[in-house]
């Protein structure tokens, strides 16, 4: 086997299921986060397709967690199918190290590493402004989500507005009831079948183009209200004035690495938002340079003890993934309040886990025979079978009697 046709295989066993992984991690977190924008944009009356938009922004956030799992588990699945299939022994009998079979994964690791500097360091806090700033045009009005289906909405002191049903995406409206009035004490009153609102030339200003109803003008010099009813009729409605959405770099999170570099350690960076931006600055740093470690990870715990095929070490790989991935959020914020060092809190706990990675590749490349999360499996299989021991006596004849 001629070694570049090796490094095409093992890259096509790893490329598959990582990119499936990916997708699927990210699916899954944006479905988690979809129902609550759903409730959210619902309570607020805005339009369905803000939400598509709302989580394309959080898209690259999420990325930042889904890459190294997405790597991670992509060489523990093809590890895990080489050595199920014998093939690792095999080529581990023809004189290939697990140092020479990592470097296609680690080739990946770098690839994917730089992709999530330039996510996690200058893609995610655009996206994150962009997704505040609608959230804030949502809660305003500004897109259109100032009117409830069954409740009066206000524009202004002088104008009410009634909508019974919205279809057609709120295009078509049902059971209109418009008020308006003046300052010399003039009201109008309008009631419709149906109506959609209309854009004009003048941004500060829409139509409502009402059918089959009635209008009621009353005022002070008429004797009686005067009551006329029409097909069409058309009703400028004067939008109120929203503010302008205040400008990126509120917080840390939208701040790119550059920014970050200059509020945390620049002249003038001093007291809590300095602490802040270095926190939020070393943080990401860590969730860049992690991807490097992952793959000896993947391989440790992706090679099963002989004659086995738990799969203990796919989900225990997920679990210190994760676990790590909290430990560094908790260290932020921690950093962030000046309760910690902000270095310390990234950097330990990153120490810790290329310690531990790299003990557990250690015992399966230099060992003779070592298999990192064999003893694991064992004290797991003899756990299980007490608990089939215990299944299987009788029970009591008294319980067994109630």
């Amino acid at each position: 086997m001629r070694l570049p046709l090796l490094d095409r295989y093992l890259f096509r066993l790893t490329i598959v299921p990582l990119f499936g992984t990916l997708v699927l991690a990210a699916m899954l977190l944006l479905i988690e986060k979809m129902l609550s924008l759903f409730d959210f944009v619902i309570n607020e009356g805005g339009p369905v397709s803000v939400v598509w938009r709302m989580l394309g922004n959080l898209l690259p956030e999420y990325l930042g967690l889904g890459i190294p799992i997405g790597v991670m588990l992509g060489v523990l699945l093809a590890f895990r199918r080489l050595a199920l299939s014998s093939e690792l022994d095999a080529m581990r009998a023809v004189g290939l190290s697990f140092g020479r079979m990592l470097r296609v994964p680690l080739l990946i690791a770098t690839a994917f590493a730089v992709v999530n500097f330039g996510i996690v360091g200058f893609l995610q806090p655009f996206s994150r402004y962009n997704y505040e700033e609608l959230r804030y045009e949502l809660r305003s009005g500004a897109l259109g989500a100032s009117i409830r289906v069954g409740e009066f909405a206000r524009f202004g002191d002088r104008m009410t507005l009634r909508v019974e049903e919205s279809l057609d995406g709120g295009r078509d409206l049902r059971g209109i009831f418009l008020r308006t009035a003046d300052d010399r004490g003039r009201s109008l009153a309008v009631s419709a079948a149906s109506g959609r609102f209309l854009r004009t030339d003048d941004p500060d200003t829409i139509i409502l183009r009402v059918a089959h109803g009635t209008l009621v003008h009353d005022g002070p010099g008429l004797v009686a209200p005067r009551v006329l009813t029409f097909e069409q009729h058309d009703i400028p409605i004067p939008l109120p004035p929203v503010d302008r959405f205040r400008a990126r770099g509120d917080g840390t999170l939208e701040m790119s690495i550059p920014e970050l570099l200059e509020a945390a350690y620049g002249p003038d960076a001093q007291g809590p938002p300095a602490a802040s931006a270095a926190a939020t600055l070393h943080r990401r740093l860590v969730q860049c340079v992690v991807v490097f470690v992952v793959p000896f990870l993947a391989m440790a715990l992706g090679v099963p003890p002989k004659r086995s095929t738990s799969s203990l070490g796919v989900f225990l790989s997920v679990i210190l993934l994760v676990t790590y991935h909290k430990i560094t959020e908790y260290g932020e914020r921690m950093g962030a309040i000046g309760r910690v060092d902000p270095v310390l809190a990234q950097w330990l706990p990153f120490a810790l886990f290329v310690g531990l990675c790299g003990w557990l590749y250690h015992v399966l490349a230099h060992r003779p025979g070592g298999q990192p999360i064999g003893a694991l499996e064992r004290a797991l299989a003899r756990a299980g079978r007490v608990l089939a021991r215990l299944a299987r006596r009788p029970l009591p004849a008294r319980l067994a009697r109630a």
